[in-house]
């Protein structure tokens, strides 16, 4: 950070003294800083409960404050801030979970009880306030499973002082109020690797932005970087019996997929981030096996060793920032039942195309662009059922990581081939086979970065809905 905008992140921080706001409205209900209430997620496949953590003040708003109620529609989840006197929305926003994912698992739907830690971030109210947690049903419409009222004055709001991390700079384009504030959150560094930390950040921003259409808009963006030391270099590898005790507690095999790295210590990496303004969360992992994962509104990960970094980068970012779905369909995954029956998803880059008269991108369609469209799915099954095949072979024989990548990369030069012979490569139409599903979802485009790891950027829809998120931020 610079001197000038930690100075002023800090005032809020330390001393509750606040910062100017651009507009009075925000200023009248809200005092500037940011609360952050905590909660249990609990449950099986089959019920649900949350209850309360702890309630804390954190840091200034570094958020948008115009734009305070969220019209995107995004989330398997939503909360609200609602005013209790004038039962005015103060504040929204949809998100998606740890909970919300895991609950989809073998070992959910076995009754197995299991408990998430969570956390909804807003500016802090004035006056009390009651926070409204909804959910998707099964006709995709929110309903109401949680309320909390808070008492902004109480002695129960938690106002201990944020620990002080050191802050990286790596891009500062305006105030974070004006600004996508991106935070880069290192795990698995020890001291003597922090160097290497920052070299990653550089890494990871130069990755960000060399795509569309993060390239003509990152004088939106902020990137801030922290990485609090860890004892031992990298993080938690349980299929290989490695486990480290790392600050942010980052872990492969994250649902009992080997690749998919998350933390389930919520409280812990917030407490780390509550150190610099952000409004998205990037964790860059140490290590070089492949792997990553994504939330919308929690956080990304991505390995920063892997020759594949740049695309996990992008690719996981996608999900957090923009609530994209994975448009791949042939990978083995955890959940059994992600999307259930064929409604219509929430994600902006899949759709059950239940009218092919009117669908989510109906208007990028080019006319003489068929609905559904054909493509050459036969070909493309038969090409990535035999990489599976031969991935699932070198990893029963223990093969190292390096002959994982290299397979990797011959399935990225065929793949990229075969989708851009296809006739209606490059075109916007309805191509099935998205979202772990061979029948009945559709993806925009024949090839995208959400569907293959071919070095081609984000599809049309992908681009229109990236540059709804950070409108959403920024004005």
């Amino acid at each position: 950070m610079t001197r000038q905008t930690l100075g002023l992140f800090l005032c809020t921080v330390l001393l509750g003294c606040g910062t100017a706001v651009a507009a009075s409205s925000f200023d009248e209900q809200f005092t500037g800083a940011t609360m952050r209430l905590d909660f249990f997620h609990t449950g099986t496949a089959e019920m649900e409960e949350v209850s309360l953590d702890r309630i804390r003040v954190e840091g200034a708003w570094p958020g948008s404050r115009t734009q305070l109620l969220d019209r995107t529609n995004l989330g398997k989840y939503q909360f609200e801030i609602v005013d209790l006197a004038s039962q005015q929305a103060l504040y929204s926003r949809g998100f998606a979970s740890i909970y919300g994912e895991w609950e989809t698992t073998a070992e959910a739907s076995k009754g197995v009880v299991r408990t998430f830690p969570e956390a909804l971030r807003f500016p802090e109210p004035r006056r009390p306030f009651q926070v409204r947690l909804r959910k998707r049903g099964a006709d995709q419409a929110f309903v109401e499973i949680w309320t909390y009222t808070v008492e902004p004055g109480s002695r129960f709001v938690h106002r201990a002082s944020i620990p002080p991390q050191e802050v990286l700079g790596v891009l500062e384009n305006g105030e974070p109020a004006d600004k996508v504030d991106l935070l880069l959150l290192g795990d698995g560094y020890t001291a003597a690797e922090m160097e290497k930390f920052r070299t990653d950040t550089q890494r990871a921003a130069e990755a960000l932005f060399a795509l569309e259409p993060f390239a003509s808009r990152k004088g939106d963006f902020n990137v801030w970087g922290i990485a609090p030391p860890a004892a031992e270099s990298g993080i938690s590898r349980p299929r290989s019996g490695l486990f480290r005790n790392t600050p942010l507690g980052a872990s492969y095999n994250a649902l009992d997929s080997e690749r998919y790295v998350l933390t389930l210590q919520d409280r812990a990496w917030r407490d780390v981030a509550a150190a610099a303004p952000y409004d998205a969360v990037m964790i860059l992992v140490n290590g070089e096996k492949y792997g990553g994962g994504g939330i919308f509104n929690l956080y990304s990960t991505a390995a920063a060793g892997s020759d594949f970094f740049p695309y996990l980068l992008v690719h996981e970012f996608g999900h957090h920032f923009a609530g994209l779905g994975d448009e791949y369909y042939t990978s083995d995954v955890a959940y059994e039942d992600f999307q259930g029956q064929m409604t219509e998803p929430w994600e902006p880059n899949i759709t059950a195309l239940q009218s092919p008269e009117d669908f989510k991108w109906v208007d990028l369609v080019e006319p003489g662009t068929p609905v559904p469209t054909p493509w050459k799915k036969d070909e493309f099954e038969e090409l990535s059922h035999s990489i599976q095949d031969r991935r699932r072979e070198l990893r029963l024989a223990g093969a190292p990581e390096a002959d994982l990548e290299k397979l990797f990369r011959e399935e990225r030069e065929q793949m990229t081939a075969l989708l851009a012979s296809e006739p209606f490569a490059g075109k916007v139409g309805a191509f099935e086979g998205a979202s772990y599903q061979p029948k009945g979802l559709y993806r925009p485009q024949a090839d995208c970065i959400m569907f293959t790891r071919d070095e081609v950027g984000f599809c049309a829809v992908c681009e229109r809905a990236i540059h709804r998120i950070i409108d959403l931020y920024t004005r």
